[in-house]
């Protein structure tokens, strides 16, 4: 059997890939126990709460342990994979979890043998100490069997002592993904029987305490656990309505900080939203005679090209509304550039990445830099710098088909555009009435920074240039 030292392994811990960023799901790992790794190689893609990244490994050597599954939450700063950079063989997928029996001789804390039933039963590295610091961390330092029977005596003989001594050192022993299915089947893992390996519930034991929501073991020791069992009858039937009726999904990563995004800058942030309905039938004859153009050849040229490039002229003309609030310091910041964003729905969720300095850039410049912006995102590949900074944004919502809407500021950004489906409708026309392409736009604005006037003027720009797309010319 080959030995591995504790000076040959290395634990690569989880970074911070944004500013601020405490936590990240593990998406999918690319590499397993064995697999041999090169310095800068794609290990694992995470996703944080702005975007999924991928994870390159910064040395070199064989893959001993992956210490969380797919799917699982992990803090930033936890170590999530160990690799003996020695170059040796990596032991099979068994022996990681004995190899911290040789850690007292390295460091006086043996963290392995005794983290590893307790948090998830998938390996530990020596260092990640704050995988689950929340939780007691005395009881958790037995043996797997003894902690299994120390819980279980805890549980049988508490003797209606209040369910806080029960929740907090001794838990039920389960794997993060087996908690978040009790959680979502409304399931209280203390009345769960565990039989999986040194009293680990299972999946399996989840769904059987759905099937049966009155657990034997509970009530036998002593009257008191009735008050344990009651909570766990009453989810019951709404456990078989849901998984019959309904679905339920885990709000996290980027879903979760969209919606506190937008939470917050709702009710921080007074919206005001103006609207105005435009025939926009000469920039739709200028978008196709764009897309002949050599100088755009292989570009993405469309409608939002235009719609862009009107905003950003727009912008120049009222630079009073690029700006963002500083609610710390009770001032005005007032940006000299324009980094414009992009609302892009991607299968994670909506995000909203920028096109930085768009303001310099000429319009064969914007499309490419739109193009990249859409495809990236559709890829899923954005990345969290991506998505900083921006100080207003397009929406455009008529890509489904929509009029038009009342869009959610950004957080941190004085206005967004949002641009409605582009149809063809009777319109007056040099005193006739004839179809022709219009659509509506609806400005958002946030009315500390930005006034009615103000506000007016910026739509009435944008409008004006679709109209006329040739002031695109002497405006800009």
């Amino acid at each position: 059997m080959t030995t591995m030292t504790e000076a040959s392994v290395r634990e690569f811990k989880m970074p911070d890939v944004g500013e601020g960023l405490t936590e990240a799901e593990i998406l999918k790992w690319y590499v397993q126990p064995g697999d041999t790794v090169t310095d800068g190689q794609v290990v694992c893609e995470v996703e944080t709460a702005k975007a999924a990244v991928e994870l390159p490994i910064p040395y070199d050597g064989v893959v001993s342990e992956l210490h969380f599954p797919e799917g699982t939450t992990v803090d930033v700063g936890t170590a999530i994979i160990a690799v003996d950079v020695a170059g040796g063989t990596a032991p099979a997928a068994e022996p990681p979890v004995a190899q911290p029996a040789a850690a007292p001789a390295e460091e006086p804390k043996p963290e392995g043998s005794g983290r590893q039933p307790v948090l998830v039963g998938y390996g530990v590295a020596a260092s990640s100490t704050k995988r689950r610091p929340r939780k007691g961390a005395d009881v958790p330092r037995q043996e797997p069997a003894a902690a299994a029977q120390a819980l279980q005596s805890e549980l049988n003989g508490l003797n209606g002592h209040g369910p806080a001594q029960v929740v907090q050192p001794p838990r039920p022993l389960a794997k993060p993904p087996v908690r978040k299915l009790a959680k979502d089947l409304g399931v209280d893992l203390a009345t769960v029987t565990p039989t999986g390996p040194d009293g680990i519930i299972t999946r399996e034991d989840v769904h059987a305490a759905v099937a049966q929501p009155t657990p034997a073991p509970a009530a036998e020791p002593v009257p008191q656990a009735a008050p344990v069992a009651v909570p766990a009858a009453a989810p019951a039937p709404v456990a078989t309505y849901d998984a019959v009726r309904e679905t339920r999904i885990p709000v996290k990563g980027v879903r979760k900080a969209t919606a506190a995004a937008m939470v917050g800058s709702a009710f921080t942030a007074p919206h005001v939203t103006e609207f105005v309905t435009v025939d926009v039938t000469r920039t739709m004859k200028l978008v196709e005679e764009l897309k002949e153009d050599r100088e755009f050849a292989g570009l993405r040229v469309n409608p939002l090209l235009l719609i862009s490039k009107a905003l950003l002229v727009a912008i120049r003309r009222n630079p009073d509304v690029n700006a963002s609030w500083d609610e710390a310091n009770q001032e005005i910041v007032r940006k000299h550039y324009v980094n414009l964003g992009i609302a892009a729905a991607t299968p994670r969720g909506l995000i909203v990445p920028n096109i930085k300095d768009a303001h310099a850039k000429t319009l064969p410049q914007l499309a490419e830099a739109l193009g990249e912006l859409v495809s990236t995102a559709r890829e899923g590949k954005t990345t969290p710098a991506a998505m900083q900074g921006g100080t207003v944004t397009i929406t455009n919502v008529g890509v489904f088909g929509v009029d038009t809407g009342t869009p959610i500021l950004n957080p941190g950004e004085s206005a967004i555009l949002a641009v409605g489906a582009i149809k063809l409708q009777p319109w007056v026309h040099k005193g006739k009435v004839k179809p022709r392409q219009v659509t509506t736009l609806a400005l958002s604005f946030d009315h500390r920074l930005v006034d009615g006037e103000l506000g007016s003027k910026v739509l009435a720009d944008v409008a004006a240039i679709l109209e006329q797309p040739k002031r695109l010319i002497t405006w800009a």
